[in-house]
Parts: C-alpha cells; structure tokens; sequence
C-alpha cells in the first residue's frame, strides 16, 4: 500500500465521523441523555485522531496522482487549503469535545454551555467537511465536477 491507499483509508473517518457526531449530540441534547451526549464527544475525538491520519497522509497521495493524465493542480491547491481548515477545527473540535467530557462526566455547573458550543462547532465543521470531501473528490471524479460534460457511452447512438 502507498500513500495514496492510506489517504483514501482514513479520509472518510473524518468526515463521516463528524456528521454522525453532530445527529448524536443533537439528540442527546434534545432527549437530555448524559449517555448519549458522552457518545457524540467521544465520536468528535475519534474523528479528530483518525483526521490526523487523513491530513498526514495527504502529501503522499499527491505525489502519487499529482502526473496522472487529467490531474489538475488546481484541484489539488482547493482540496489542501480545505484540507488544512478542516484538519485545524477537527483538532479543535476534538479538544474541546475533551474538554465537555470530563465536564460532563464531573457534572460541572457550566457543562451544557460547553455541549452545546461544541454543538455548534460541529455544525460548523460539517459545512466544512462537505468543501473539503467534495473537493477532495472532484480530484478524481470528475462526474461530480461543476463543469462537468456529458460524454456519451459507446452504442449510446448520441
């Protein structure tokens, strides 16, 4: 396995991992379930490890693909300076995600400020995610590039 393997290994961690979070700490906020909410801070700093692991990796698959014919380097500046964004508030997500843990665990006073901050972060980082996956994307697909054309099939009789 290459870089490139391991990129396309972890990078849906992530991204996966921070919408689920975000459902789950909804719900816990809304049916008011320390289990729950507990789940969703644990998914954050799940997501922010295995991010670290996308991130890292991410140079090496651009060595890989970077002279593959229709690779463009436009895609690939996009998808890093999404990337970078997104690997920054995963990080911090993850902390802060920490941070309501061990609040919510010790039934600090403030806990639910820290929840639902973390709450909105993930609503933020979710935004990001689908800039960063959509872009990470278009490198290789182009079918789901903005600009697009329809090539048809052989036999299609277009």
């Amino acid at each position: 396995m290459n870089d490139a393997h391991y990129h396309l290994l972890f990078n849906h961690f992530p991204i996966v991992g921070v919408f689920i979070g975000t459902l789950v700490l909804a719900v816990g906020l809304i049916i008011k379930k320390r289990e729950v909410k507990l789940t969703a801070l644990g998914i954050f700093v799940f997501s922010a490890i295995a991010s670290s692991f996308a991130f890292y990796t991410g140079e090496g698959a651009e060595e890989v693909v970077e002279n593959y014919a229709g690779i463009s380097e436009t895609l690939i500046h996009t998808h890093e300076e999404y990337a970078k964004s997104f690997f920054t508030l995963t990080l911090i997500l993850g902390a802060i995600s920490l941070i309501g843990f061990f609040t919510e665990l010790k039934k600090i006073k403030y806990s639910n400020y820290v929840i639902i901050i973390t709450l909105l972060l993930a609503i933020a980082n979710g935004i990001l995610a689908t800039y960063v996956g959509t872009s990470g994307g278009e490198i290789r697909h182009p079918e789901i590039r903005s600009d697009a054309k329809m090539i048809p099939l052989e036999g299609d009789g277009n």
